[in-house]
């Protein structure tokens, strides 16, 4: 499966959103504000969980690390980068 899949999956699983499938999220899709699948900050926090929990990978500084929350695309590129730096 691939990682931007799972990461699909496991959002939806974790963070509790039954009205969205897998399928209906684009890898580029905004996951936060009204443009995008609704996502908060408090989302946020939960995403950098589940990238630990299920990816060793972390994030140093949420606050200059903004970007990396923008897209499903953008979190996979992320813990495909912070797995090769190990």
């Amino acid at each position: 499966m691939r990682l931007e899949d799972q990461l699909k999956k496991l959002i939806i699983e974790e963070l509790k959103l039954p009205d969205i499938r897998p399928e209906e999220i684009e890898d580029d899709d905004f996951l936060f504000g009204e443009e995008g699948i609704g996502l908060d900050s408090l989302d946020a926090v939960e995403i950098v969980v589940i990238m630990k929990r299920h990816f060793n990978a972390e994030v140093e500084d949420m606050e200059s690390s903004r970007g990396i929350f923008r897209s499903v695309k953008t979190l996979a590129d992320h813990i495909r980068t912070y797995q090769g730096r190990k």
